[in-house]
């Protein structure tokens, strides 16, 4: 197991509670020296308290955490948010670009499911690292699903890591509807770190990108950059977005859906 991957599911696996060191080391298989090393440098970057003879979490874990250090929101009761109408529309219109045959990522985000139950029905393969979306499409015999696997984040419900990463970067799709917390100036962002590197790669392996991005992402949250707004082919967005936003992706010939 790579040493990141390990950091990763240790963190995970202080989630419910503390865990002595001898704890760790058999469920990870290596020596208590390796583990403490471990939790020494978890606890350099904030994210956990050594304790005598183990460690505890402080407020969340790495794959909890955003880039800013705050504990994210889990996406377990994204259905009974205010924003639920949108996100509907916004799937539903999305799922208008999506042409049988066609080979499609689904990101992590609370959309993307929504648009999985668009799609049911239709001849398409589905790639996702999304829970979430499995729940939707697990029984439709018609799409065929492609899961990205490595280390679970429960609170929204993605397989994430090195595992996911390096699977990534050997997809080949048609199109990705792409997540994020925020557009900021000529930057699509997000704010958790262990995603970034797996919505770059699917950027990178398909032909049209479709940012799936309400009102509210305008500016939103986060910080750590995706993509330039130009690599983006289109944005489905709905009409409390800022006109000249809207205004600027047009007269930049990119094409832009009001959801």
């Amino acid at each position: 197991m790579l040493i990141a991957q390990r950091h990763v599911q240790i963190l995970e696996s202080l989630s419910d509670g503390g865990r002595t060191v001898s704890d760790l080391a058999e469920n990870f298989g290596v020596s208590e020296s390796t583990i403490r090393r471990d939790l020494s440098i978890l606890e350099k970057e904030g994210l956990l308290k050594r304790r005598y003879g183990g460690a505890m979490l402080i407020t969340g874990s790495r794959i909890t955490m955003t880039d800013s250090g705050a504990v994210e929101d889990s996406l377990l009761d994204s259905d009974t948010r205010s924003d639920l109408e949108l996100r509907k529309r916004m799937a539903k219109s999305a799922a208008g670009l999506v042409e049988d045959g066609n080979v499609v990522i689904l990101d992590v985000g609370s959309t993307t499911p929504l648009l999985a139950r668009e799609l049911l029905g239709r001849h398409v393969v589905i790639v996702t690292s999304n829970l979430a979306v499995l729940d939707v499409v697990r029984e439709d015999s018609g799409i065929d699903l492609v899961m990205v696997g490595g280390a679970l984040r429960r609170n929204n419900q993605s397989l994430v890591g090195p595992l996911a990463e390096e699977a990534s970067r050997k997809i080949s799709a048609d199109i990705m509807f792409l997540s994020c917390t925020g557009v900021r100036g000529d930057f699509v962002v997000d704010d958790m770190e262990v995603e970034v590197p797996i919505k770059k790669a699917w950027i990178a392996a398909s032909q049209k990108i479709v940012l799936l991005a309400s009102e509210k992402k305008y500016p939103g949250t986060g910080g750590m950059q995706l993509c330039r707004l130009d690599q983006v082919d289109t944005i489905v967005t709905t009409d409390g977005t800022p006109e000249e936003i809207i205004k600027h992706r047009r007269e930049s010939g990119r094409k832009v859906i009001i959801a």
